[in-house]
């Protein structure tokens, strides 16, 4: 049985982005997810809960969700997990990158997180759910109470309905960015209220996002 994980989740920079230290108080290993912004405030949750930072989760790579990647990795050594098809930009940034298969288990001490692939925002999403208790980090694929821009509409519809619907409805969401009324929720709420998850149709998810249905 896995062990219990702590997240903790933070607002940092100036676009409100939320990134999430995730830690193991058994044995004190801990991962922060997309460190973008005030590295310091992130590594100093760590130090006051003396965990060591020996991962990196990223969601995709854009600007905002890995400003300050360079920064966390030269503080920490820890070793960058992503989708393969953000390595390139990871590797940039980082000198110890590998790719995450989707519905790979990554341990973080004795403690588990799951990578989901979850396209649609970008071609290389992935979002991190954590088994114990039940966490899901989204980056910019669901927000409480709406979603990020779709690149790829029907990609972004498989992985709302298909992908996040197949977690438990008691998972506690972590956005990417604090957009919503309240910091987190649940998937179970989101699916009850939110447009984005309630759009189940490509057409309908078109007409809510305002954008044209692809060909």
């Amino acid at each position: 049985c896995a062990a219990v994980l702590e997240v903790v989740q933070l607002e940092v920079g100036l676009l409100q982005n939320f990134c999430e230290v995730i830690g193991c108080p058994r044995t004190g290993e801990a991962a922060l997810v997309d460190p973008a912004f005030e590295v310091d405030r992130l590594l100093r949750v760590a130090e006051l809960r003396r965990w060591r930072v020996t991962t990196i989760l990223l969601t995709h790579s854009h600007d905002d969700h890995v400003a300050g990647l360079d920064e966390a990795v030269a503080a920490t050594g820890a070793l960058v997990r992503c989708h393969p098809l953000e390595l390139e930009i990871a590797r940039s940034l980082a000198p110890r990158v590998e790719v995450v298969r989707d519905e790979e288990d990554v341990a973080i001490g004795d403690g588990v997180v799951r990578a989901i692939y979850a396209p649609g925002h970008t071609p290389g999403c992935v979002c991190w759910f954590v088994q114990e208790p039940a966490a899901v980090c989204t980056g910019d694929v669901l927000f409480v109470g709406s979603c990020g821009s779709a690149a790829d509409p029907r990609a972004m519809v498989d992985t709302l309905q298909r992908r996040l619907a197949a977690l438990p409805e008691h998972t506690r969401l972590y956005p990417g960015h604090d957009y919503g009324k309240t910091p987190t929720s649940t998937l179970g709420w989101e699916f009850a209220r939110n447009p984005a998850l309630l759009a189940e149709s490509v057409e309908a998810f078109c007409a809510y996002k305002k954008i044209r249905v692809p060909r």
